[in-house]
């Protein structure tokens, strides 16, 4: 509803904004004798209004006061010393150039809300979406829902649970001499294998595509994860001597650490990734 009526206000104010300016072009152009006159006074109007557009409305308040004042000054002077009639051109520069001024003002704040509001949305979107974009690969919001059911089924039914984490050796000097295409590319392969050696009932989660973590949640114990473990480096390795060495110029290794879920002494999603990275130092 917020959206909507900023939405609205901003549509409002830009019509109105463009009626404004049609009323004056057309007065400027009604009197050829004040022609030159009205185009200074119609430019005021603007620059003012464009001022207060970037800037604020107390920017734009103080500089309508300074025009009135010093337009407001101009005409008593040729009232009172050439005799000039104060006529309708007077009052109508007097009354359009604030009004142009709120109409830009008005402008801005609906426009910055409305930046606002959708900057929000997508904050919001990215911290609720649970797939990531490039490699489809559930993310860590998806993996701290899954894992808390995971638990539960290894509790009730005695069933081992374990966490391997996954990420790449050298990452921060490798992504040096690695473009943006290059880095998805490695990002999407590494995934793929992931996900082909794990078991139909086993679950892949990319848990950060920045420095390339993923995270397989295995139902099988540490002795079970090992297996998987050297099937998955001997893959990297067989990759490394054929493929990975022409398209990345630089061989990928890969570090891998284990956690197995302890129901006597439960811990958190989160912390349940913490004892397995800490494990990744032991994989030398």
């Amino acid at each position: 509803m917020k959206r909507f009526q900023n939405s609205f206000l901003s549509d409002v104010a830009f019509l109105s904004f463009i009626v404004v300016c049609i009323v004056m072009t057309l007065f400027v152009s009604s009197d050829p004798n004040a022609y030159v006159v009205n185009v200074i006074l119609l430019n005021a109007a603007f620059l003012i209004a464009i001022i207060t557009y970037f800037s604020t409305m107390m920017t734009g308040l103080i500089l309508n006061l300074l025009f009135i004042f010093g337009y407001g000054s101009f005409t008593i002077y040729q009232a009172v010393t050439l005799g000039d009639l104060v006529g309708t051109s007077n009052y109508f520069w007097l009354v359009m150039t604030p009004i142009v001024t709120v109409l830009a003002w008005l402008l801005t704040q609906t426009n910055r809300k409305l930046q606002e509001e959708n900057d929000r949305l997508q904050r919001q979107s990215l911290s609720l979406a649970m797939i990531d974009e490039r490699t489809r690969l559930k993310n860590t919001l998806s993996y701290q829902q899954d894992i808390t059911t995971f638990m539960a089924l290894s509790e009730r039914y005695k069933i081992p649970l374990t966490l391997l984490v996954i990420n790449v050796k050298y990452w921060d000097e490798i992504k040096r001499i690695m473009t943006a295409d290059k880095f998805s590319s490695v990002l999407l392969e590494v995934s793929d294998i992931s996900q082909s050696l794990v078991r139909t009932n086993d679950s892949l989660y990319l848990l950060n595509n920045e420095n390339p973590t993923w995270g397989i949640v295995l139902f099988t114990d540490i002795e079970g994860a090992e297996i998987v473990i050297k099937r998955f480096k001997d893959k990297i390795d067989e990759l490394n001597e054929y493929e990975f060495k022409e398209k990345y110029t630089v061989e990928l290794q890969l570090r891998v650490g284990t956690a197995q879920y302890d129901p006597k002494n439960p811990v958190s999603p989160l912390e349940l990734i913490s004892v397995a990275k800490r494990t990744m130092e032991y994989d030398v």
